[in-house]
């Protein structure tokens, strides 16, 4: 196969990989935004029921949290923009860094549900049984959307880490970096999600 050929094949490869990546963050925003429908409906069906149980949230980590992702959204950024100038270096630290805060989020997410669990409030304790339904209500989405958040911070993390490996050994470079460029799309689709989950969990009033 002529180097022509096998450019324009490696170029037909990103655009289905691109397109498969936005395909899937379109299934993504929609299992997300149905599950903001329902949060709104029992939201508006359980308002004072809501707000108590959101004012046992702790709003300092959730903040943090925020910030974290913010600030992982930015590193991730830069890695793809590094790579484009052929700055390898700065491409790895900036995926490094991005793992990083990544893995502080789900510290602070296991110490968040850590507390909980100690007071005994998780799905099908005796607690959830006793409260008022609205409250069973906002704890149950609680548990399964940010659970649910967490699963792709860990789907994120892996697909980051195979992007550096193969930074690191020369396969993803400036004249090829979809991977690392899908990676970033993702990794922008969950700080995405929190910045919703966020103030309907922590802020609600």
């Amino acid at each position: 196969m002529s180097e022509g050929n096998h450019k324009q094949e490696e170029k037909n490869d990103d655009v289905a990989s691109k397109m498969g990546m936005w395909i899937f963050i379109f299934t993504e925003l929609l299992l997300f935004g149905g599950l903001f429908l329902v949060y709104a409906v029992f939201r508006v069906k359980y308002a004072d029921e809501f707000h108590r149980a959101a004012a046992q949230l702790n709003t300092f980590i959730g903040t943090l949290n925020t910030v974290i992702l913010l600030v992982s959204s930015m590193t991730i950024a830069m890695s793809v923009t590094a790579i484009q100038n052929y700055n390898k270096k700065l491409a790895m630290n900036m995926i490094l860094i991005t793992l990083v805060l990544a893995f502080t989020f789900l510290v602070n997410k296991y110490f968040e549900w850590g507390l909980k669990i100690k007071h005994h409030l998780y799905p099908s304790s005796e607690l959830m049984f006793n409260l008022k339904h609205g409250e069973n209500i906002f704890f149950s989405l609680y548990y399964f959307m940010t659970g649910l958040h967490a699963l792709h911070i860990i789907i994120g993390m892996t697909i980051l880490t195979i992007a550096y490996v193969r930074v690191r050994n020369g396969s993803i470079h400036a004249g090829h970096f979809t991977l690392l460029e899908n990676g970033g799309l993702y990794w922008h689709l969950v700080d995405l999600i929190w910045i919703f989950l966020f103030p309907l969990l922590y802020l609600i009033t």
